[in-house]
């Protein structure tokens, strides 16, 4: 995923030898999917995931155009289908999105990363997602799971036919209880829960290495046991545990990141699972518009990452 998808960054991804990219919400517009796939290919790289900014409060909360936001998920299926762009991430998150409160704490040589603390207040919601009217009410948990269900029995079929998968991402931070919103996509038996609603191929997980890991979930264990689940990962870690907890560089967290990128390469579809930086520090001469998402730190985890696959293709045996 690169913050802004310019051409000096997707040249620079290129160059660094990344094979395809994450982008965010293209819109409805089959047109302008196909534009951003073409644009990618000039620089030798291919469209591999659909994530983030994907308008869903109303399905999630069950609010007034519940059915409509619903149709126009499908759309997106269907334009993906016809693209070749083969997994949508989605999430079930009450408050839209991944949450932070600070995007300003000091990591290895002064880079800047978030960070989440319990104690502190959450940072407002990002401005790019639909915040419709309603969107404050309470959802318990068993309206969450319900919701969920009837969104995924309209929402599946229409994946396996275009030959898409969704691939469902925890709540981030992963807590039961979020500031009084319960929250239900939290840990390996939840994700386990979202797959068994709807049994299909095209009903998978997004492993987000991190969030497991904030809860401090043994993250190779949870490799092999959502591993036929996984098609798509988020290779990040932190420091810390979800009451409060800070990203880290991708070599400067808990995580034995080798032993977990093993574990992924010896799942037995590993070729077909999208694997991307997550969460990455801002460094030197960059701006922190785009806390996680700038463009350096990006560029130093793919490094570590191809890294990583050469020494198990070669020694991980």
């Amino acid at each position: 995923m690169l913050t802004p998808p310019s051409d000096r960054n997707l040249k620079l991804a290129a160059q660094a030898g990344a094979e395809g990219l994450v982008i965010h919400y293209p819109g409805l517009n089959l047109e302008d999917l196909l534009n951003t796939q073409r644009n990618a290919a000039f620089y030798g790289l291919k469209i591999n995931a659909v994530e983030r900014l994907i308008p869903h409060s109303r399905f999630v909360h069950n609010l007034p155009g519940r059915d409509k936001q619903i149709n126009d998920f499908i759309q997106l299926v269907r334009n993906m289908g016809k693209a070749g762009i083969p997994i949508l991430c989605y999430n079930w998150m009450p408050r839209d999105d991944w949450g932070r409160t600070r995007v300003d704490v000091p990591e290895r040589g002064g880079a800047l990363v978030t960070e989440f603390d319990l104690s502190a207040p959450m940072i407002p919601r990002d401005a790019g997602y639909e915040v419709p009217e309603g969107n404050d009410k309470i959802t318990s948990a068993d309206e969450l799971w319900e919701n969920l269900r009837y969104f995924l029995e309209r929402v599946v079929p229409v994946a396996e036919e275009a030959g898409v998968k969704l691939a469902m991402h925890p709540d981030d931070p992963p807590l039961p209880d979020l500031y009084g919103q319960p929250c239900i996509i939290v840990g390996y038996e939840a994700m386990e829960q979202v797959v068994n609603l709807v049994t299909s191929p095209s009903n998978t997980i997004c492993f987000c290495q991190g969030t497991f890991a904030s809860q401090d979930l043994n993250i190779y264990e949870g490799i092999s046991r959502l591993g036929k689940y996984i098609s798509f990962v988020h290779f990040r870690d932190i420091v810390g545990v979800v009451s409060k907890f800070r990203e880290t560089f991708i070599d400067n967290g808990k995580t034995d990141m080798a032993r977990a990128m093993k574990a992924y390469m010896s799942l037995p579809q590993s070729k077909e699972i999208c694997v991307r930086p997550d969460h990455v520090p801002t460094m030197e001469g960059e701006t922190n518009q785009n806390p996680g998402y700038e463009i350096l730190g990006r560029l130093h985890a793919l490094g570590y990452m191809k890294g990583l696959i050469h020494a198990v293709e070669s020694f991980g045996n």
